[in-house]
Protein backbone atom coordinates (compact mmCIF):
# COMPACT_ATOMS: atom_id res chain seq x y z
CA UNK A 1 0.00 0.00 0.00
CA UNK A 2 1.21 3.48 -0.83
CA UNK A 3 2.64 5.55 2.00
CA UNK A 4 0.73 8.77 1.41
CA UNK A 5 2.34 12.02 2.42
CA UNK A 6 0.82 15.27 3.74
CA UNK A 7 1.76 18.77 2.65
CA UNK A 8 2.18 20.64 5.93
CA UNK A 9 1.05 23.87 4.26
CA UNK A 10 -2.45 22.43 4.66
CA UNK A 11 -2.09 22.91 8.43
CA UNK A 12 -0.25 26.22 8.35
CA UNK A 13 -2.93 27.93 10.45
CA UNK A 14 -2.10 25.69 13.40
CA UNK A 15 0.98 27.25 15.05
CA UNK A 16 1.71 24.05 17.01
CA UNK A 17 3.77 21.94 14.60
CA UNK A 18 4.21 19.13 17.14
CA UNK A 19 0.43 18.87 17.48
CA UNK A 20 -0.03 18.67 13.71
CA UNK A 21 2.66 16.02 13.29
CA UNK A 22 1.26 13.97 16.18
CA UNK A 23 -2.20 14.12 14.61
CA UNK A 24 -0.84 12.89 11.30
CA UNK A 25 1.07 10.03 12.90
CA UNK A 26 -2.03 8.97 14.83
CA UNK A 27 -4.04 8.91 11.60
CA UNK A 28 -1.51 6.60 9.96
CA UNK A 29 0.58 8.95 7.85
CA UNK A 30 4.26 8.05 7.57
CA UNK A 31 5.43 10.96 5.38
CA UNK A 32 5.06 14.71 5.28
CA UNK A 33 6.13 17.41 2.85
CA UNK A 34 7.66 20.66 4.07
CA UNK A 35 7.19 24.25 2.94
CA UNK A 36 9.04 27.53 3.34
CA UNK A 37 7.78 28.84 6.69
CA UNK A 38 9.14 25.76 8.44
CA UNK A 39 12.72 26.76 7.66
CA UNK A 40 12.57 30.39 8.78
CA UNK A 41 15.24 29.89 11.44
CA UNK A 42 17.45 27.22 12.97
CA UNK A 43 15.15 26.69 15.95
CA UNK A 44 12.24 25.81 13.67
CA UNK A 45 14.35 23.38 11.66
CA UNK A 46 15.59 21.77 14.88
CA UNK A 47 12.03 21.42 16.19
CA UNK A 48 10.89 19.95 12.88
CA UNK A 49 13.72 17.44 12.83
CA UNK A 50 13.18 16.47 16.47
CA UNK A 51 9.44 15.97 16.11
CA UNK A 52 9.78 13.94 12.92
CA UNK A 53 12.22 11.64 14.65
CA UNK A 54 10.10 11.22 17.78
CA UNK A 55 6.99 10.36 15.81
CA UNK A 56 8.62 8.10 13.22
CA UNK A 57 7.68 10.38 10.35
CA UNK A 58 9.74 11.02 7.22
CA UNK A 59 10.06 14.09 4.99
CA UNK A 60 11.25 12.79 1.64
CA UNK A 61 10.10 15.89 -0.28
CA UNK A 62 9.88 19.59 0.46
CA UNK A 63 9.15 22.94 -1.17
CA UNK A 64 11.70 25.75 -1.18
CA UNK A 65 11.29 29.18 -2.72
CA UNK A 66 13.18 30.12 -5.86
CA UNK A 67 15.07 32.83 -3.97
CA UNK A 68 16.15 30.43 -1.23
CA UNK A 69 17.23 27.77 -3.71
CA UNK A 70 19.23 30.27 -5.74
CA UNK A 71 20.74 32.29 -2.90
CA UNK A 72 20.99 30.03 0.15
CA UNK A 73 22.33 26.76 -1.23
CA UNK A 74 24.26 25.77 1.89
CA UNK A 75 21.24 26.39 4.12
CA UNK A 76 18.99 24.32 1.87
CA UNK A 77 21.49 21.47 1.76
CA UNK A 78 21.82 21.60 5.55
CA UNK A 79 18.06 21.34 5.98
CA UNK A 80 17.93 18.52 3.43
CA UNK A 81 20.52 16.57 5.39
CA UNK A 82 18.86 17.27 8.73
CA UNK A 83 15.41 16.01 7.74
CA UNK A 84 16.50 13.37 5.23
CA UNK A 85 15.13 14.92 2.06
CA UNK A 86 15.31 13.02 -1.20
CA UNK A 87 13.75 15.49 -3.62
CA UNK A 88 13.35 19.28 -3.60
CA UNK A 89 10.61 21.12 -5.45
CA UNK A 90 10.42 24.79 -6.32
CA UNK A 91 6.72 25.59 -5.92
CA UNK A 92 5.85 28.97 -7.38
CA UNK A 93 6.82 32.31 -8.88
CA UNK A 94 4.87 35.53 -8.59
CA UNK A 95 3.04 37.17 -11.50
CA UNK A 96 5.75 39.79 -11.89
CA UNK A 97 8.29 37.07 -12.71
CA UNK A 98 6.21 35.12 -15.21
CA UNK A 99 7.32 35.36 -18.86
CA UNK A 100 4.83 35.98 -21.64
CA UNK A 101 6.52 34.02 -24.43
CA UNK A 102 7.61 30.50 -25.26
CA UNK A 103 11.26 31.58 -25.21
CA UNK A 104 10.82 33.23 -21.83
CA UNK A 105 9.29 30.14 -20.26
CA UNK A 106 11.89 27.89 -21.86
CA UNK A 107 14.62 30.14 -20.47
CA UNK A 108 12.95 29.92 -17.08
CA UNK A 109 13.12 26.13 -17.31
CA UNK A 110 16.82 26.37 -18.13
CA UNK A 111 17.28 28.67 -15.13
CA UNK A 112 15.59 26.12 -12.89
CA UNK A 113 17.89 23.41 -14.22
CA UNK A 114 20.93 25.57 -13.46
CA UNK A 115 19.71 26.35 -9.94
CA UNK A 116 19.13 22.65 -9.37
CA UNK A 117 22.64 21.56 -10.35
CA UNK A 118 24.21 21.72 -6.86
CA UNK A 119 21.29 19.82 -5.37
CA UNK A 120 21.50 17.12 -7.99
CA UNK A 121 25.25 16.97 -7.38
CA UNK A 122 24.46 16.31 -3.72
CA UNK A 123 22.33 13.32 -4.72
CA UNK A 124 18.92 14.99 -4.45
CA UNK A 125 16.13 15.07 -6.97
CA UNK A 126 15.13 18.55 -8.11
CA UNK A 127 11.93 19.68 -9.75
CA UNK A 128 9.05 22.08 -10.26
CA UNK A 129 5.60 22.08 -8.67
CA UNK A 130 2.84 23.54 -10.81
CA UNK A 131 -0.14 25.74 -10.12
CA UNK A 132 -2.75 26.74 -12.70
CA UNK A 133 -0.89 29.54 -14.49
CA UNK A 134 1.48 27.13 -16.24
CA UNK A 135 -1.50 25.83 -18.23
CA UNK A 136 -2.87 29.19 -19.37
CA UNK A 137 -1.74 29.76 -22.98
CA UNK A 138 0.44 32.78 -23.69
CA UNK A 139 -0.76 35.34 -26.22
CA UNK A 140 0.90 33.18 -28.87
CA UNK A 141 -0.84 30.01 -27.71
CA UNK A 142 2.14 28.43 -25.94
CA UNK A 143 1.49 26.40 -22.79
CA UNK A 144 4.13 27.47 -20.23
CA UNK A 145 4.45 24.00 -18.68
CA UNK A 146 5.49 22.56 -22.04
CA UNK A 147 8.12 25.25 -22.45
CA UNK A 148 9.45 24.75 -18.91
CA UNK A 149 9.89 21.02 -19.46
CA UNK A 150 11.50 21.64 -22.84
CA UNK A 151 13.96 24.11 -21.36
CA UNK A 152 14.97 21.69 -18.60
CA UNK A 153 15.02 18.12 -19.97
CA UNK A 154 16.19 16.66 -16.63
CA UNK A 155 13.80 18.62 -14.40
CA UNK A 156 11.51 16.50 -12.23
CA UNK A 157 7.85 17.45 -11.92
CA UNK A 158 5.53 17.36 -8.94
CA UNK A 159 2.18 17.31 -10.73
CA UNK A 160 -0.57 19.10 -8.83
CA UNK A 161 -3.49 17.46 -10.61
CA UNK A 162 -6.22 19.77 -9.32
CA UNK A 163 -4.28 22.86 -10.41
CA UNK A 164 -3.86 21.33 -13.89
CA UNK A 165 -7.64 21.03 -14.08
CA UNK A 166 -8.13 24.55 -12.71
CA UNK A 167 -5.76 25.80 -15.41
CA UNK A 168 -7.83 24.19 -18.15
CA UNK A 169 -5.54 21.23 -18.79
CA UNK A 170 -6.44 17.57 -19.17
CA UNK A 171 -4.46 15.72 -16.48
CA UNK A 172 -4.75 12.39 -18.29
CA UNK A 173 -3.16 13.87 -21.40
CA UNK A 174 -0.32 15.38 -19.37
CA UNK A 175 0.25 12.10 -17.54
CA UNK A 176 0.38 10.21 -20.84
CA UNK A 177 2.84 12.62 -22.45
CA UNK A 178 5.07 13.47 -19.50
CA UNK A 179 4.63 10.63 -17.03
CA UNK A 180 8.38 9.97 -17.05
CA UNK A 181 8.90 13.44 -15.57
CA UNK A 182 6.32 13.08 -12.77
CA UNK A 183 8.19 12.11 -9.59
CA UNK A 184 5.53 13.27 -7.12
CA UNK A 185 1.83 14.05 -7.22
CA UNK A 186 -0.31 16.41 -5.16
CA UNK A 187 -3.52 14.59 -4.31
CA UNK A 188 -6.24 17.20 -3.83
CA UNK A 189 -9.85 17.62 -4.83
CA UNK A 190 -12.13 20.30 -6.23
CA UNK A 191 -15.54 20.90 -4.68
CA UNK A 192 -18.64 20.89 -6.90
CA UNK A 193 -19.56 24.31 -8.25
CA UNK A 194 -20.91 26.54 -5.50
CA UNK A 195 -19.86 24.28 -2.62
CA UNK A 196 -17.15 24.73 0.03
CA UNK A 197 -16.89 28.48 -0.55
CA UNK A 198 -15.45 28.85 2.95
CA UNK A 199 -12.63 26.53 1.84
CA UNK A 200 -11.92 28.38 -1.42
CA UNK A 201 -13.73 25.74 -3.45
CA UNK A 202 -11.44 22.86 -2.49
CA UNK A 203 -12.69 19.55 -1.10
CA UNK A 204 -11.39 16.61 0.89
CA UNK A 205 -10.03 13.91 -1.41
CA UNK A 206 -12.90 11.70 -2.56
CA UNK A 207 -15.50 14.34 -1.75
CA UNK A 208 -15.09 16.42 -4.90
CA UNK A 209 -15.17 16.24 -8.67
CA UNK A 210 -11.70 14.90 -9.45
CA UNK A 211 -11.74 11.27 -10.66
CA UNK A 212 -8.97 9.99 -8.45
CA UNK A 213 -9.65 6.31 -9.10
CA UNK A 214 -9.02 6.77 -12.82
CA UNK A 215 -6.08 9.06 -12.11
CA UNK A 216 -4.40 6.53 -9.85
CA UNK A 217 -4.75 3.99 -12.67
CA UNK A 218 -3.17 6.42 -15.14
CA UNK A 219 -0.38 7.27 -12.71
CA UNK A 220 0.69 3.62 -12.39
CA UNK A 221 2.75 4.04 -15.54
CA UNK A 222 4.65 7.11 -14.34
CA UNK A 223 7.80 7.66 -12.33
CA UNK A 224 5.82 8.98 -9.34
CA UNK A 225 7.22 7.89 -5.99
CA UNK A 226 5.31 10.27 -3.72
CA UNK A 227 1.61 11.02 -3.35
CA UNK A 228 1.04 14.09 -1.22
CA UNK A 229 -2.31 15.14 0.27
CA UNK A 230 -2.97 18.85 0.06
CA UNK A 231 -5.85 21.25 0.69
CA UNK A 232 -5.14 24.94 0.27
CA UNK A 233 -7.61 26.12 2.92
CA UNK A 234 -9.28 23.41 5.03
CA UNK A 235 -11.47 24.66 7.86
CA UNK A 236 -10.68 21.43 9.72
CA UNK A 237 -7.25 19.98 8.88
CA UNK A 238 -7.81 16.85 10.95
CA UNK A 239 -11.01 16.09 9.06
CA UNK A 240 -9.28 16.73 5.74
CA UNK A 241 -6.28 14.58 6.65
CA UNK A 242 -8.40 11.70 7.96
CA UNK A 243 -11.03 11.54 5.24
CA UNK A 244 -8.52 12.09 2.46
CA UNK A 245 -6.20 9.33 3.62
CA UNK A 246 -9.10 6.88 3.91
CA UNK A 247 -10.41 7.80 0.47
CA UNK A 248 -7.04 7.76 -1.26
CA UNK A 249 -6.11 4.37 0.17
CA UNK A 250 -9.42 2.94 -1.01
CA UNK A 251 -9.36 4.57 -4.44
CA UNK A 252 -5.74 3.71 -5.16
CA UNK A 253 -6.27 0.16 -3.99
CA UNK A 254 -9.20 -0.22 -6.37
CA UNK A 255 -7.42 1.40 -9.32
Amino acid sequence: MTDFSYQLYSSRKNPDLAETLSMLADLGYTQVEGYGALYADEALVAALTDNLSKLGLYMPTAHFSLDMLAGEKDKVLGIAEAVGLRTIFCPHIGPELRPDSATGWQDFGAKLAEIGEPYRAAGLGFGWHNHDFEFHPTKHGVIPMEAILKGAPDLDWEADIAWIIKGGGDPFEWIERHGDRIKAVHVKDIAPEGECADEDGWADVGQGTVDWKALFTALKGTAADYFVMEHDNPNDPERFARRSLEAAQSLKGAA
